[in-house]
């Protein structure tokens, strides 16, 4: 799950209101690769980042920051081993909401299940969104996508994951980003 600023349900408010609060310092991860997930993350302070190792290096995946709910979708979904990392990349305060408690309360009324759906349909879209990014050929249209999308994003995340998260060299991005 990934940006989910403008959800202001009422299942998700009751369930930040219960979760249990949690520092992380910069560099701590929240999930590791190979690790099931089981909860989903509210960014009260701070910054994330979801990140991908490969042989060759990291590729950041996705952001969260104020506001934000985000884990490992597809581990949360199926329960199986995450291929990502979450990383604070800066001492984070979040909200942790375990997925038993979020489908409890998703299945208490028909308002909530809606809500969990309109959850789920907002972190589908946004992954078809960054695929989107990705098979974009310019660097310049994909930063302009993204700076459309997240326009606090050069204010909460450093240029260097940034970069990788645009798959492109800090050096570039730098050079296009006044456009």
């Amino acid at each position: 799950m990934q940006q989910t600023k403008d959800f202001k349900g009422r299942l998700l408010t009751s369930l930040v209101e219960i979760a249990e609060e949690k520092i992380i310092s910069k560099g701590d991860f929240i999930l590791k690769e190979g690790q099931v997930e089981k909860h989903l993350y509210f960014i009260e302070a701070g910054a994330v980042r979801i990140f991908l190792l490969t042989e060759f290096e990291e590729q950041t995946i996705r952001f969260g920051y104020k506001g934000s709910f985000i884990n490992s979708l597809t581990s949360f979904i199926n329960e199986t081993p995450s291929e990502f990392y979450i990383e604070a990349l800066r001492k984070s305060t979040i909200k942790i909401i375990s997925k038993s408690a979020l489908v409890n309360m998703a299945h208490e009324n028909i308002e909530n299940l809606k809500e969990y759906s309109s959850l789920l349909e907002q972190s589908i879209t946004q992954q078809i969104e960054r695929e989107i990014d990705l098979l974009t050929v310019s660097p310049l249209e994909r930063l302009k996508r993204v700076v459309k999308r997240s326009p606090d994003l050069f204010q909460e995340i450093p240029l260097k994951y940034i970069a990788s998260y645009l798959r492109m060299t800090p050096e570039t991005l730098s050079r296009i980003r006044n456009y």
